[in-house]
Formats: C-alpha cells, sequence, structure tokens
C-alpha cells in the first residue's frame, strides 16, 4: 500500500519551504533541546563475551609476540650468562627494540589501543631487560590468552 508524502508547507521564519510535522499522536519537540542519542555495545547482551573480550584486552598477547618475547629473553640471557653479566648494556638495548616491536604488534594484530599496547610492550621489554629469564613467565600465558581470543572471534 503506497502511502501519500506529507504535504509541502513554508517554513513562516525564513520563507524556506519545509515539510509539514505529521505526528499526531506525539507533541513536537522543543527545538532547543538536542536529540539524545544512545550507543548499544554489542557486548551488552552477551555479558560472557564482554568478560572474555576484557580478559583478552588486558592480558593477550599476540602469539608472534609472545613467541618473539622468549626466544629473544632467552638469547638475551644466554649472552649474559656467558659473558659473565658484561652485555647487560647490550641487553637492555635489544629489550628497548623488542618493546617497540611487540607495541606495533599489538596495535596491528591485536587492535589494541595506544595505552594497552605501551603498557604491554613496556613490561615485556622491562622484563626483558632483567638478566633473569621471567618473560616467559609473562610472555606465554598472555600468548595462549590471545591465541584462544582470536580463535574464539572466529
Amino acid at each position: 500500500m503506497l502511502t501519500q508524502p506529507p504535504p509541502l508547507t513554508t517554513d513562516r521564519a525564513n520563507g524556506q519551504p519545509g515539510i509539514l510535522e505529521t505526528n499526531g499522536d506525539q507533541p513536537p519537540r522543543p527545538v532547543d533541546q538536542p536529540t539524545r542519542v544512545t550507543a548499544t555495545r554489542l557486548d551488552a547482551a552477551l555479558p560472557d563475551g564482554a568478560a572474555w573480550r576484557g580478559l583478552a584486552q588486558m592480558f593477550g598477547l599476540d602469539t608472534r609476540a609472545a613467541i618473539l618475547a622468549v626466544l629473544v629473553d632467552l638469547m638475551v640471557f644466554a649472552g649474559d650468562t656467558f659473558s659473565l653479566e658484561t652485555l647487560v648494556p647490550v641487553g637492555i638495548a635489544v629489550a628497548a627494540g623488542l618493546g617497540f616491536i611487540v607495541y606495533k604488534l599489538q596495535r596491528k594484530y591485536q587492535n589494541d589501543d595506544h595505552d594497552s599496547a605501551l603498557i604491554k610492550a613496556m613490561i615485556v621489554g622491562l622484563l626483558t631487560a632483567i638478566p633473569v629469564p621471567l618473560t616467559p613467565l609473562v610472555a606465554i600465558p598472555g600468548g595462549i590468552v590471545g591465541l584462544a581470543s582470536k580463535f574464539r572471534r572466529k
């Protein structure tokens, strides 16, 4: 069934053509009050999904970043051990480079915001700079959470 468009009228204030309001049931909205727009979140309907996304966002590392962090930490630790800690400045420089790479990976592949990716990269870089193999204790569980979140998205 075809309906007719609302009748055209002339706006009295500036003489421009306008459309007549045809909401007979509701009073017209005052012009000085803006329309409130509310955003709906997809995870609001799925509380379990929201909790999982929050965990993955907080702790999830990209799998490539986790593997790279573990390998680089083991190489830096082995170099520090065999050189009797004389290569610690080199390990600090390598840790800074690793932190930058982890930041870029998190931004691109995990879709982390700037602050989240920076915090994760700084944690990985700091743990790599310490001449003790602590990075696998954080990177491996973080990589598992990141990998699980990738599979859960698909």
